[in-house]
């Protein structure tokens, strides 16, 4: 693991903008824990929110759910703004999450505040908003460019802050290609910085030689873990945008052996009872007491853990409603596990 600083207690200035107050004129409620989004130099809260999740059910060409099953947008716009108010400033999105509905629903949520976040969605998926079905990919240079316009207009902004490559496997010798034509973009003024969401730190190491790549978002958890790609962002000073940092709400207890999941949900295979998922709920169970200990759930814990283990993680777990959002949101409360923690935590999984 990545030792060293894990995150500084910042007042947010204009949340990335400018205020016209100085630091000091700000209410104390509003000091935040922050990180900083790679070599971007952007402030943003150590927490960012995804939303996959509320973009509702869409398929794959074959017709399996690629959605989290049911929404009710009016929570996720509460959700939203609630994760505002409690200072959540950084949004991850995908043009293909609900085949577009994800993206129009943070445009709308944020109208009036769009100065206050930092705005990632991604890119690379080929879809159809009517049916509700992705159908391949393309990222070529004219496909990147049309679907940079098409997320501007979803996200009702004439920005994006950070636009990730959304295929963790793509051809490594076309992706300076890739790179290149972001780099166009840049200058057109469409989007400030860019990363590619991929697991592969041999893949993210090309983008990382583009002057304006500032991250890249990779899968990591208690139990699913990714050193490589640690020492890739603190070598060249990326943000490491975490997704599955709950592991899929396996890490938040919710689940037990008699846990089903609806036939729209993405996760409707999942074994509870002799599965990957059960070995998983009985190693979290080990842990319950340790990651609890001082009064954090399981969910804050193990995103306290992310926090720990590097100074450039930012997890983005995602959300339906406003519950979910207030716990997620009350990690910053208590910012990273100790060292202590960390490492009694990797006794008892070596165990």
């Amino acid at each position: 693991m990545i030792a060293g600083h894990v995150g500084e207690y910042h007042r947010p200035r204009c949340k990335l903008c400018v205020l016209s107050e100085s630091d000091d004129e700000l209410p104390e409620e509003l000091i935040m824990f922050t990180r900083t989004l790679g070599r971007s130099g952007l402030q943003v809260s150590a927490l960012g929110l995804g939303t996959w999740a509320i973009g509702g059910p869409f398929t794959d060409s074959q017709g399996q759910p690629r959605g989290w099953g049911q929404v009710d947008d009016a929570e996720s716009v509460r959700a939203i703004h609630r994760a505002l108010d409690l200072g959540v400033t950084f949004w991850d999105t995908a043009d293909v999450y609900g085949t577009g509905h994800s993206e129009k629903l943070l445009g709308l949520a944020l109208s009036g505040r769009r100065g206050q976040v930092v705005i990632a969605t991604k890119f690379g998926r080929a879809f159809e908003e009517g049916s509700r079905q992705f159908t391949g990919s393309d990222a070529s240079p004219e496909a990147i460019v049309r679907a940079c316009e098409a997320s501007l207009c979803r996200l009702n902004t004439d920005v994006i802050d950070l636009y990730q490559l959304h295929l963790g496997d793509y051809d490594p010798e076309r992706a300076v290609e890739v790179r290149e034509t972001l780099e166009d973009l840049v200058r057109a003024g469409k989007i400030r910085y860019y990363g590619w969401s991929t697991d592969d730190p041999e893949r993210a190491r090309i983008f990382a030689e583009g002057e304006h790549c500032t991250a890249v978002q990779f899968r990591l958890n208690l139990f699913e873990r990714n050193d490589a790609m640690l020492a890739l962002c603190a070598k060249h000073n990326l943000a490491a945008i975490i997704r599955r940092p709950l592991g899929q709400g396996l890490l938040t207890g919710k689940f037990t052996a008699d846990s089903r999941l609806p036939a729209d949900d993405v996760r409707h295979d999942w074994d509870f009872t002799s599965g990957e998922q059960a070995v998983q709920i009985a190693r979290l169970e080990q842990l319950r007491a340790l990651l609890t200990r001082d009064g954090r759930s399981l969910a804050q814990a193990a995103l306290g853990w992310l926090w720990a283990v590097s100074a450039f993680t930012i997890p983005i777990p995602g959300f339906k409603t406003v519950a979910q959002v207030e716990d997620n949101a009350g990690a910053l409360d208590y910012g990273p596990l100790s060292e202590r923690q960390v490492a009694e935590i990797e006794a008892l999984l070596a165990g």
